[in-house]
């Protein structure tokens, strides 16, 4: 299986390889993004047709954010494992990088909580600074998944990586953006209306509101691998320009880890 060709690449290089790593392999990413989301929906759609105290609605809100909070552990790090093995030409599937991310599950926690406190850090700093923030940590969970690496670490590779590329990032982030809310309001809208037009009908109220957990599953699973996609294209990118990450791979084709760099400049310790 060959991969794709590493060079430097353009920002919209990076998104037309996105889409078209997506197009090729639609049902990969569509499973290790959409089984998780499965979980999520069905607590959630179990969870409208129970009549609970408040007590255990809030035992139950507790419960439906550690589902949700896997399922986006799961989805967002076997995506980023899955680009990696087909940016190097490696045979992978859904079961073999949802496999993976339990065995990377502790660290992959930690990276991105400490990735979110970073980030709400900023915010309340001000929105700017929040948003470089967010910008300059884009690749932190690749470079904690694909080069092993722990959360502090992972945080401030992502630092180093992004350094004169904030720009880039954020281009990325803002295109994703759009897209997530765009397909949320596209599949959404709909139901959302109906939901409305039927208030006075509990019964399809009911319908109509499951209809809508149901559309902004549907959306969340098909846009949600496009960020993460591109996130793992443009750390590659990053690395093939300031590490010539494509002399190390030719020099070292059949290692069984991505080469790591040899320097670590810290941001946090």
């Amino acid at each position: 299986m060959a991969g794709l060709e590493l060079r430097p690449l353009s920002l919209g290089e990076v998104l037309d390889r996105t889409f078209s790593l997506y197009r090729r392999h639609f049902l990969l990413f569509l499973g290790i993004s959409g089984i998780p989301q499965l979980l999520v929906l069905g607590f959630n759609l179990s969870r409208g047709s129970i009549r609970t105290s408040v007590a255990l609605n809030l035992v139950v809100l507790f419960l439906l954010l550690i589902v949700a909070g896997l399922a986006y552990l799961f989805a967002q790090g076997g995506t980023i494992l899955a680009v990696s093995e087909l940016y190097l030409g490696r045979p992978t599937s859904i079961a073999e990088s949802l496999r993976r991310v339990w065995g990377e599950i502790g660290p992959l926690f930690g990276v991105i909580a400490l990735n979110g406190l970073a980030i709400a850090g900023a915010f309340l700093l001000l929105i700017i600074p929040g948003i470089y923030v967010a910008c300059r940590l884009l690749v932190c969970v690749p470079a904690a998944l694909i080069e092993r690496r722990g959360p502090r670490e992972s945080l401030s590779r992502s630092f180093d990586l992004t350094r004169d590329n904030a720009g880039r990032a954020f281009v990325i982030l803002i295109f994703c953006v759009i897209l997530t809310y765009g397909a949320q309001l596209l599949f959404g809208l709909p139901f959302g209306v109906a939901l409305v037009s039927a208030i006075k009908d509990p019964a399809m109220a009911r319908f109509w509101l499951a209809m809508t957990e149901v559309s902004s599953s549907i959306a969340t699973t098909l846009v949600q691998p496009i960020l993460l996609i591109a996130t793992s294209i443009f750390y590659f990118d990053l690395r093939v320009r300031k590490e010539a990450f494509d002399l190390q791979l030719m020099m070292n084709p059949d290692a069984s880890q991505v080469p790591r760099a040899s320097s670590l400049p810290s941001i946090i310790s």
